[in-house]
């Protein structure tokens, strides 16, 4: 017997996809969904259930993104879905800023598959959601987790790669190689997706007016903010705050 009939024979076998969709229940920091073309919820894990305030998956069942966010943001999350469907091409590990299900804001993975019936025609999608902390379980994080809690420490504040790498003991160059290593990114990108996260903060959790927010964290005016903001989590600081005020 051939590999690709012993695997046929196997996944016939299987009794739908409770297995699978039970597995994401036991994976912590990971946030399981399934939707249709039509972009109606059809299965999510109960992380996502939570994340939406919903008490059952019956409850989520035909349920649209307009029904949880509001429409700017919604929008957003079904343009994506549909990329996904019309072009058959995945969307891998892109960078957002979300809510866990503590409701504490951080960065987050986000990765999306088209979904296929048994004809090869796609019919939805399915995606997970989960914590960008990953990379650092496989490295020597020291000097990287002390640049990480300086950064955060004084994100209201202009600090350089030269402060980062002070703080963490070490060359700036020593420090470029191993953030790179660590997270994929620069010191700079750093220190500035930590003021990021930190205004998306402020965003959700006061009414303070967004000039004011982008000026307390070291930006110059709202527009380079804007810009910054929306180049990184994929909404304007308006979108992202009406979709997760407090």
């Amino acid at each position: 017997m051939t590999a690709v009939r012993i695997q046929a024979d196997f996944f016939a076998r299987m009794e739908g996809s409770q297995t699978l969709r039970e597995l994401f229940e036991h994976i912590p920091g990971v946030f399981f969904f399934v939707k249709d073309a039509e972009g109606r919820h059809i299965t999510a894990n109960r992380a996502i259930l939570r994340r939406y305030g919903v008490k059952n998956e019956q409850e989520l069942v035909g349920a649209l993104a307009e029904d949880f966010f509001p429409a700017e943001v919604a929008k957003a999350y079904r343009e994506d879905d549909q990329k996904v469907i019309t072009s058959g091409k995945p969307i891998i590990d892109r960078l957002e800023l979300w809510y866990d299900e503590q409701h504490h804001l951080d960065w987050f993975l986000t990765t999306k598959l088209p979904l296929r019936d048994k004809s090869g025609e796609i019919i939805g999608v399915v995606g997970i959601i989960r914590r960008d902390g990953e990379r650092m379980r496989h490295h020597d994080v020291r000097e990287v987790a002390a640049a990480i809690q300086y950064a955060r420490q004084h994100c209201k504040t202009h600090i350089t790669t030269t402060d980062l790498a002070r703080a963490a003991g070490v060359s700036e160059r020593h420090l470029n190689r191993q953030v790179q290593k660590t997270l994929g990114i620069s010191p700079y990108e750093l220190v500035l997706r930590t003021r990021i996260q930190s205004t998306a903060e402020a965003l959700a959790q006061t009414s303070a007016p967004i000039i004011d927010i982008a000026l307390n964290h070291g930006f110059c005016d709202q527009s380079a903010f804007t810009q910054q903001f929306k180049k990184r989590t994929g909404m304007t600081p308006r979108q992202f705050r009406l979709g997760n005020r407090i």
